[in-house]
């Protein structure tokens, strides 16, 4: 639980629903607290992954292009190269 969450404006190519899913989750894990929901927190969990998710591809949709990549990578494209 200890990763940052990574900058997904401006990869190339653009950050897939799952980059944006995966720093969801770790938004909601980190902020909330649960690694792993019970069966008591997972359905609000699962939403409020939902929503984030939702949220940030809205975001990313409506901002400018960067002009520079981000710094580091999304950990699902580490140790991958993409032509």
């Amino acid at each position: 639980m200890c990763r940052n969450i990574t900058t997904l404006r401006g990869l190339e190519p653009v950050a897939t629903p799952e980059e944006i899913e995966a720093a969801a989750r770790q938004y909601v894990r980190k902020v909330s607290g649960i690694t792993k929901p019970s069966k008591v927190t997972e359905v609000r969990f699962e939403q409020a992954v939902a929503e984030i998710a939702a949220a940030t591809t809205a975001l990313l949709a409506d901002l400018p292009e960067r002009r520079n990549p981000p710094p580091t990578l999304p950990p699902m494209r580490r140790g991958h190269t993409h032509a």
